[in-house]
């Protein structure tokens, strides 16, 4: 699936990662089955996953009277993204960052209150948050009478499933959508105590004084920066030249400045060589020579996806090196009424996209070949302190591109909300077409970027006469708000044209 966005994998493939989505391998839509192909299987559509992903397909179809039917591995539903990853990380940024913004207040130094909040007591709130999202997301398979099988889903054939190696289930058409876990290196021990990585890191007993990340992906900036905000010493290192290489070159200056800034130590161009756990920390020996102790070490270096004990050996497809599934723009596989999506295909690796990308898959099977959702239109959102969020195109591209581009930035601290609410780092950047004015790529970097990045996306999707510059230039902004923020930018990128 071609995109305007590079790959910014929210839960990091940061090496080895191939981008699975094939535009070569393309089939027509089904047609409507008549009611003897339905009667022959037990679903018209069974998915495997109960994830962004898996529910963007099941309720897709599900609402246009299909019978569907899911399987879940764990008691639980919701997939990673519920239980070890976005939800659960979200949830624990939110808690450190309102706790110290807290602990920092004027007035609350002046009483003279300097506690030191424990792990449990930063994610006390987590799982109360967790457990209405499974309710929730529950509620959406009972009110739409979607089956949900519990077990491990194994195919015998193209269209036939075991559960847990129990009675046989039958679907004309799957979607697989078994998301990901963190890739572990067979060199890395991750039973040793004091060894993490994405999925167990939130559930350290006690704080250390010190944390190595490795791998400087979207997970790891975040960790880093949400541990950092907590008074841990960071190494943060990264296998790559520059943070997040496919952001604006702006934007990642932004961040290194901001992150070193805070005290993150950070090393480029470095390969591990060996990890050593002892009682007291854990030593990570890197090839260039560098040695680096600290209490505790995060791996956060990749991606592996789901797709083992599958029973993939009986379908005419396989996984890749690091588990994924090729599909074509449609998201089938070669198998045409096989779909995958979400993290199981590869980048973007992004719930909001599994989401949609599972939806777009119902609607393919539901017979619409094109226009299928923004699926090129997939915002960026990476949960630093501050946040970053980018859509659309970033200066290196244009500049490749040979587009006549202009740039409009604004800088937060020239803000009142921004100067009130004392978030004042950051910026919001707005690139458009020096001819016609239209919008072609927003980037921001500061407090409240993921929501902030939502008006230019909107803007950006409108017919051409509507997509420019000149709307932020026009329309009143509530003032003071964070999205007068793109009026700043507007004027100062207009003023730049002669």
């Amino acid at each position: 699936m071609s995109s305007s966005n590079k790959p910014h994998d929210a839960t990091e493939a940061e090496t080895e990662t191939e981008n699975s989505q094939s535009p070569a391998n393309s089939h027509p839509a089904p047609l409507p089955m008549p009611k003897a192909q339905r009667d022959q299987y037990d679903y018209d559509l069974f998915v495997i996953g109960t994830g962004p992903g898996g529910e963007g397909a099941a309720m897709q179809v599900a609402k246009r009277g299909w019978r569907v039917g899911v399987a879940e591995r764990y008691r639980l539903i919701g997939g990673g993204c519920t239980h070890w990853g976005t939800i659960p990380s979200k949830a624990f940024r939110y808690a450190i960052t309102s706790t110290m913004r807290a602990l920092s207040n004027p007035v609350m130094r002046e009483l003279g209150v300097t506690i030191s909040p424990t792990m449990e007591q930063l994610r006390r709130g987590t799982q109360a948050i967790v457990g209405r999202q499974v309710s929730m997301r529950r509620s959406f398979y009972d009110r739409n009478d979607v089956p949900i099988h519990r077990g491990q889903a194994r195919f015998l054939d193209e269209h036939t499933v075991s559960i847990d190696n129990d009675k046989p289930v039958t679907a004309a058409h799957f979607v697989i959508a078994t998301g990901s876990r963190p890739y572990r290196p067979a060199n890395v021990d991750f039973t040793h105590p004091r060894i993490y990585d994405s999925d167990t890191i939130l559930d350290m007993a006690e704080k250390p004084s010190s944390i190595t990340v490795y791998g400087a992906g979207v997970i790891g900036t975040e960790y880093a920066s949400m541990f950092r905000n907590l008074g841990i010493k960071i190494n943060l290192v990264n296998t790559r030249s520059k943070l997040l290489e496919f952001l604006d070159d702006e934007i990642t200056d932004a961040l290194s400045y901001h992150l070193r800034d805070q005290g993150v130590i950070i090393r480029h161009n470095e390969a591990m060589d060996r990890i050593e756990g002892c009682d007291d920390g854990v030593v990570l020996h890197l090839k260039s020579g560098k040695v680096l102790k600290s209490d505790v070490f995060l791996w956060a270096n990749g991606r592996q996806g789901n797709t083992d004990d599958f029973g993939l050996e009986h379908l005419p497809f396989e996984a890749n090196r690091r588990g994924q599934i090729d599909v074509n723009e449609q998201f089938q596989t070669s198998l045409p009424h096989i779909y995958a999506v979400g993290d199981v295909i590869g980048i973007p690796s992004l719930a909001s996209a599994a989401y949609t990308q599972g939806r777009a898959a119902g609607m393919h099977m539901l017979g619409h070949t094109s226009g299928n959702l923004r699926l090129n239109d997939i915002p960026a959102g990476i949960y630093t302190s501050p946040e970053i969020s980018t859509v659309g195109s970033t200066e290196r591209e244009l500049t490749e591109q040979c587009v006549p581009y202009e740039v409009g930035q604004s800088q937060f601290r020239s803000l009142a909300r921004a100067q009130i609410t004392g978030d004042t780092v950051g910026m919001l950047k707005i690139l458009f077409h020096r001819e016609t004015k239209r919008v072609l790529g927003v980037h921001c970097f500061g407090a409240n970027a993921s929501e902030i990045i939502h008006i230019g996306q909107a803007i950006m999707n409108q017919p051409d006469q509507h997509n420019t510059v000149d709307y932020f230039i026009e329309t009143t902004f509530n003032y003071p708000t964070m999205a007068e923020a793109y009026r700043v930018a507007a004027l100062n990128g207009i003023n730049r044209l002669f």
